[in-house]
C-alpha cells in the first residue's frame, strides 16, 4: 500500500545578509554547486518518497515559481502558498491547515541538508511521538538555543540563549527538521498571529503534555544565512563532506574513553561536575575529528552509580560540563554512552538493581554495538582510543583498531594483556595520526 508523504518547505526568507553572494536572488534560490538550494532539498525529498511538496514563500515568490515550476522535472508535485505578511515558521504552516494530511515533514528553505529521511521516519513512528525533532551537537552551544532530553531522548525542556555560565546544558541543538502529527496542532488551527516552532509552539506543546521526541543525528544540516556560512557549505559540497554525512553511508568513528583520556582521572571516580577538568589539547583533537567527518563517541564505564557514590543526574551534569567545555573551544562530541553497572557487591549505599553482570560494561561491547547501529558505523574504518588495557581489550573484542594514550593510567592498570595497535603520548597525537591515515 502506498503511504502518503507530505513535505512543507519554509522558503520565505529574504536573504539580506547574503546580498554579496546571491545579489537579488531570494535566499532559497542561492546556488550550491551550481544548483539552487531548494532544488537540493526537493531532490532529497523525492529520493525518499516525498512527492507532494508545499513551498511556503514570501520574498521573491515569482522568481521561485518561475525557477521551480510545478515540480514535474523533479518527479514531484509542487504547490505554493504565498505569505503576504510574515507569520513565523509555525504561523505559516498553520495557514495550510485544510491541506495538511495526518503527518507532515517540515524543512527550512535556508538549510543545506543531507539526511537519511527513512531512518528519521522510522524513528518517529517507533516512538509514536506527536512531533520528532532532529537534534545534534554543534561547536558553539554557548550561544545556541538548546534542548534537554531524558534518558529515552524524550524532550523535557527548551533552553533559549543566553545561558547562565553557572549552568551546564546538554549540547543538543534544534536542527530545524521536524515530523509533526496534524492532531498535535489542533489548538492552533485558527491562529492568525506570528508563531515560531522553536520559541513558541514546541514549548507550548510540551506544557500541554504532548510527546516530543529528539532524534539525535550527526547528519548534515547547516543554514546558509551569512556569507561565511554559505562559503563553508559550498566548500563542503565540493569536497564531498555533505554527501558522506548521510547515514545512508557508512560512517567513520573514534570511540573515546572518558576518564584519563578526555579529562583528568580520580581514584574513586568522578562524582560531581566540579571535578571535571579537561586534559590539555582535548578540544583541539576533537575539533580535528569534527572537521574531517569522523564521529566522536564516548564509551565509558561509570560504576560510581551502582556503588551509590552519585546518581544518573550527577553523571548527566558531568557530561553536560564536559560538552560545554569542549564546545567553548568550538568542538563537539557526537554522543556519550555510559554503563552504570558494577558486578561486585559490598559498597555502603550501593544500588542492588545495578549490581549485575551486563553486556555494556567494558571490555564487553554492548555500548560500541549500540553506537555502530545508531550511527551506521564502519568498524573497519574506526578506532578505539583509551588509557587502560580495559579500553584496548574492548577494541579487540569489537574488532576495532586500538590506540593507547599515555595519559591517565597510560596502560598501567594491567587488568588485561591486550596490546594496542598504536601508542601515542596524547589524544592530539592520536588524532593527527588517524587523520593522516584517511
Amino acid at each position: 500500500m502506498k503511504i502518503n508523504k507530505q513535505l512543507l518547505i519554509l522558503a520565505g526568507g529574504q536573504g539580506t545578509r547574503l546580498k554579496a553572494r546571491c545579489g537579488d536572488l531570494p535566499k532559497p534560490l542561492v546556488t550550491i554547486g551550481g544548483i539552487p538550494l531548494l532544488e537540493h532539498q526537493i531532490r532529497l525529498a523525492q529520493r525518499y518518497g516525498y512527492t507532494s511538496i508545499w513551498l511556503l514563500i514570501c520574498h521573491g515568490a515569482d522568481q521561485i515559481r518561475k525557477t521551480l515550476g510545478d515540480g514535474k522535472q523533479f518527479g514531484v508535485t509542487l504547490n505554493y502558498f504565498e505569505e503576504k505578511n510574515p507569520l513565523g515558521t509555525a504561523g505559516a504552516v498553520l495557514q495550510l491547515w485544510d491541506h495538511l494530511i495526518d503527518e507532515c515533514m517540515i524543512m527550512y528553505g535556508d538549510t543545506m541538508i543531507n539526511v537519511d529521511l527513512q531512518r528519521f521516519e522510522n524513528y518517529h513512528h517507533q516512538h509514536q511521538a506527536d512531533a520528532t525533532l532532529l537534534v545534534h551537537p554543534n561547536d558553539h552551544p554557548f550561544d545556541s538555543d538548546l534542548i534537554e532530553t531524558n534518558a529515552s531522548d524524550r524532550i523535557i525542556a527548551f533552553h533559549n540563549r543566553p545561558h547562565s555560565p553557572k549552568v551546564f546544558r546538554q549540547n543538543l541543538v534544534n536542527a530545524a527538521l521536524y515530523l509533526i502529527k496534524k492532531k498535535a496542532l489542533e489548538s492552533w488551527k485558527k491562529n492568525e498571529k506570528s508563531l515560531d516552532f522553536g520559541k513558541d509552539l514546541f514549548p507550548e506543546l510540551l506544557n500541554k503534555g504532548n510527546s516530543l521526541q529528539a532524534y539525535r543525528s550527526p547528519e548534515y544540516i547547516k543554514d546558509i544565512g551569512t556569507p561565511e556560512r554559505y562559503d563553508k557549505v559550498c566548500r563542503e559540497y565540493e569536497t564531498g563532506v555533505i554527501e558522506k554525512a548521510s547515514l545512508s553511508h557508512l560512517q567513520r568513528a573514534v570511540f573515546l574513553d572518558r576518564d584519563g583520556t578526555l579529562m583528568e582521572d580520580r581514584a574513586q571516580g568522578i562524582t560531581h561536575w566540579e571535578q571535571v577538568i579537561l586534559l590539555p589539547h582535548i578540544a583541539e583533537a576533537i575539533q580535528k575529528f569534527n572537521h574531517h567527518g569522523i564521529r566522536t563517541i564516548v564509551i565509558t564505564n561509570q560504576p560510581v552509580i551502582a556503588k551509590g557514590f552519585c546518581t544518573e543526574t550527577d553523571v548527566q551534569m558531568i557530561h553536560n560540563k564536559l560538552e560545554t567545555l569542549i564546545g567553548k573551544n568550538h568542538a563537539f562530541l557526537d554522543r556519550i554512552y555510559y554503563c552504570p553497572h558494577h558486578p561486585e557487591k559490598g559498597f555502603p549505599g550501593e544500588r542492588t538493581e545495578l549490581k549485575i553482570h551486563c553486556d555494556c560494561r567494558k571490555p564487553n561491547t554492548g555500548m560500541v554495538e549500540q553506537a555502530i547501529q545508531q550511527f551506521h558505523i564502519d568498524s573497519q574504518q574506526s578506532w578505539f582510543i583509551g588509557d587502560t588495557t580495559t579500553d584496548i581489550q574492548t577494541a579487540k573484542n569489537a574488532h576495532i583498531k586500538s590506540i593507547l594514550v599515555k595519559t591517565g593510567q597510560a596502560g598501567q592498570d594491567k587488568k588485561y594483556s591486550a596490546t594496542p595497535d598504536f601508542t601515542f603520548n596524547s589524544l592530539l597525537e592520536a588524532a593527527e595520526f588517524i587523520i593522516s591515515q584517511n
